[in-house]
């Protein structure tokens, strides 16, 4: 068998329907066995019907997946759509398991699990060859405040193996989010399935910004709310929007995402994106807050010139690309979009082969972080 024959398969479809889109997909798939299955859906599609479908066209395929703020297809940013990305079973083997509970998460109980997984992985795949490399991909509902607590117990457990993924997302409704796995959907809910392969990996992380000269100390903060109430002793959204913001400008979505402050951990700057401006003056963040963080305010690079020096960075790691699978923040293509660079940006995923979605926050090693590019490189 060659290896053309046993590359990636992906395919997406526009069609409202559940049960179209997905005989629409798995027309597409082909026949190829598969050792699992990525889906990436819009919000809108009925979920109940959609688990029926994937069902009836994936059994016997481990399949996990979540809702988006979007998808990333091969014409790059798409949306309203379900995308699936295939792991054909000559050169994949693929394991998962679901925190179904994320309020009543037990890390203990979650690292026995985890390990146990990875066991499995390193036993189950070796008839794929004597290298194999581990990764593990992984799922988390994007409005549940866990992700740091979860991805944290996670990496810890998995050792070497690195993590990589997503926090879902339901458009911008902030609502409701979805995980799915075994047949269906879940709600406040996380997913890890570990993903071995004799292929190359490279686990990845770029951001489009640096820190500017604006400080702000948080003086404020509701931490289990990811609110910040002040910053620098005055309401945190006035003062934010003074820091950053120029005569004229409100807050919303588009200033968020030009304008996002960043927080020094680690000798590296983070991004801690801000979600909302709330009628009380404060702000809701995607990430962990506590009073005493030292914010700056993000100013753009040059987001084209770096993701090409990215993209070159991943190819020295993995040779020839067969598909990079992104965890791309829903705010990169909001600001992408306010920059009128959204065809460039598309351009560019296209021509590199880059699949995934548009989420409420990436997972990288033991890391929850936001506007980001994250993402797996898988080589041929």
């Amino acid at each position: 068998m060659s290896m053309e024959a046993a590359d990636i398969v992906f395919a997406s479809s526009h069609m409202p329907d559940p049960a179209d889109a997905m005989a629409q997909v798995a027309g597409a798939l082909g026949d190829t066995p598969l050792a699992g299955m990525l889906l990436f859906c819009s919000h809108r599609f009925d979920r109940d019907a959609l688990a029926r479908a994937v069902n009836r066209h994936g059994e016997q395929v481990i399949a996990i997946g979540c809702t988006s703020s979007g998808e990333l297809t091969e014409v790059g940013y798409d949306e309203d759509s379900l995308s699936v990305i295939g792991f054909p079973a000559a050169s994949f083997h693929m394991v998962s398991h679901c925190f179904d509970d994320i309020d009543a998460f037990d890390p203990v109980a979650a690292r026995e699990a985890v390990r146990s997984l990875a066991a499995v992985a390193e036993r189950d795949s070796r008839h794929l060859g004597d290298r194999v490399n581990h990764v593990a991909l992984f799922l988390v509902d994007g409005l549940s405040h866990r992700e740091e607590l979860l991805t944290m117990t996670i990496q810890d457990a998995l050792g070497d193996v690195p993590l990589i993924g997503g926090s879902s997302g339901d458009g911008l409704d902030f609502r409701e989010t979805a995980i799915f796995h075994g047949g269906r959907f879940h709600h406040r809910a996380a997913v890890i399935a570990i993903l071995s392969t004799p292929r190359p990996l490279h686990v990845f992380k770029g951001q489009h910004y640096r820190p500017g000269a604006a400080k702000m100390v948080v003086t404020g903060a509701i931490p289990q709310d990811r609110v910040v109430t002040e910053i620098n002793a005055e309401p945190a959204a006035q003062e934010y929007l003074r820091l950053a913001g120029h005569a004229g400008e409100a807050l919303g979505l588009a200033f968020y995402a030009a304008h996002p402050p960043m927080v020094r951990a680690g000798g590296d700057y983070h991004v801690r994106s801000i979600q909302s401006a709330n009628p009380d003056g404060s702000l809701t963040f995607y990430c962990a807050i506590d009073e005493g963080i030292v914010l700056t305010v993000g100013e753009p690079v040059d987001r084209i010139a770096g993701m090409e020096a990215m993209f070159a960075d991943i190819a020295a790691h993995v040779g020839t690309v067969d598909r990079i699978i992104a965890f791309d923040c829903v705010l990169n293509r909001i600001d992408a979009e306010q920059r009128q660079i959204s065809r460039a940006v598309s351009e560019l995923y296209g021509r590199h082969r880059v699949i995934g979605f548009n989420t409420y926050g990436e997972q990288y090693h033991a890391l929850h972080v936001n506007q980001t590019f994250s993402g797996l490189a898988i080589g041929r």
